[in-house]
């Protein structure tokens, strides 16, 4: 009598890693065997399962996915990524809001690979992250979508904008009528730099920031409740960043360009652009 599919994928780590590693193409065992780090005779009997579901077959001593296989390791390996994501630290995805995330990016969310939870010392909480702060000074672009200002943002956009080629910076509406009120002259000296390209959202963030420079991304989330929370979230991977872009231009496509800033005060001394 043949066993649920659902038994013989996930009941065992062994055979739930063959179908994935057979994603990639037919292997011998002894590949399969180093791969794994196992023996032929604890896995043997795996693969007969495997077969005898008709999941993978062979010839000789390499293995391969049937289409059955293909097919169901194809669906298989968005969810075991996305599973090994959210169990890296369940407790922080299970406690912060994802409501911003449009459904789409959500069902991609596998696509941020290896993530790393941050909590800072009682000495960092206003401070930018050390890691994201260098790896944006390495980078040619720069992309921050925030609701809130560093209280050293002009020593860190400073050294930012001098070194990336081009920063899109995407503001909440409540922040903005802030800059506009305070840090205006600011502002317009980056625009003026030509690098900088300031939008305004229009509708509600919830969510204190994010962001995504050459090399990781990076986001601050709100707890469930609304409240803020000083943890921070970064991960380091191509398909993270090309996720970010992707969460980037969804709010980009319902912001307005501000292409120069009227300020009631005078902020300029506090940050001098440098050549």
């Amino acid at each position: 009598m043949k066993k649920p599919l659902l038994d013989v994928i996930f009941a065992s780590e062994k055979r739930k890693n063959v179908l994935l590693l057979l994603q990639e193409g037919p292997m011998q065992m002894k590949a399969i065997l180093t791969c794994l780090g196992t023996t032929r005779q604890a896995l043997l009997p795996q693969m007969r399962m495997l077969e005898d579901h008709y999941l993978i077959f062979h010839y000789e001593d390499t293995y391969e996915l049937t289409s059955i296989g293909k097919l169901i390791a194809d669906q298989m390996a968005p969810l075991v990524s996305t599973l090994n994501i959210l169990d890296n630290d369940l407790d922080y995805w299970g406690t912060h809001n994802l409501d911003f995330i449009p459904p789409h990016l959500l069902e991609g969310l596998h696509d941020l690979c290896s993530c790393k939870v941050v909590t800072p010392s009682i000495m960092e909480i206003y401070d930018v992250n050390k890691e994201f702060f260098e790896c944006s000074r390495r980078s040619k672009s720069l992309t921050l979508v925030v609701t809130f200002l560093y209280p050293n943002f002009p020593e860190i956009y400073g050294e930012w904008i001098k070194s990336v080629e081009h920063l899109t910076f995407i503001a909440s509406k409540d922040l903005f009528e802030r800059i506009k009120l305070n840090y205006g002259n600011e502002f317009t000296k980056y625009i003026d730099t030509g690098k900088f390209d300031f939008f305004v959202y229009n509708n509600k963030m919830d969510f204190v920031s994010f962001g995504h420079n050459d090399y990781c991304s990076f986001f601050r989330l709100l707890l469930k409740t609304g409240e803020y929370d000083n943890k921070q979230l970064i991960c380091c991977s191509s398909s993270a960043i090309k996720w970010n872009i992707s969460l980037r231009d969804y709010y980009l496509k319902d912001s307005t360009p501000i292409t120069e800033l009227q300020s009631k005060h005078l902020a300029g001394k506090y940050f001098q652009l440098q050549e």
